[in-house]
């Protein structure tokens, strides 16, 4: 209901009790399946299966590698 300091685009709801925004997530592709879906593994370790056609997974560029190098796992702790 309150949105945390890395949230962006940050509006509230029709009725003001509730907010919309954005957070950027940071995952590491760790798998590809041939069904057409991803692994991917965050920061802390857990792991999601996402479609590999979703428009919202992409390429993190060098500019975020840079900016939020901390938010990124390191290989050695997905292993």
């Amino acid at each position: 209901f309150c949105p945390g300091p890395r949230a962006r685009q940050v509006f509230p709801l029709e009725h003001g009790e509730e907010y919309h925004y954005v957070v950027d997530k940071f995952w590491k592709i760790t798998k590809v399946n041939s069904d057409g879906t991803i692994e991917v593994t965050t920061r802390t370790g857990k792991k999601h299966l996402l479609e590999a056609s979703d428009p919202n997974v992409r390429k993190a560029d060098i500019f975020q590698h840079l900016m939020y190098r901390k938010r990124f796992p390191q290989l050695s702790e997905i292993q």
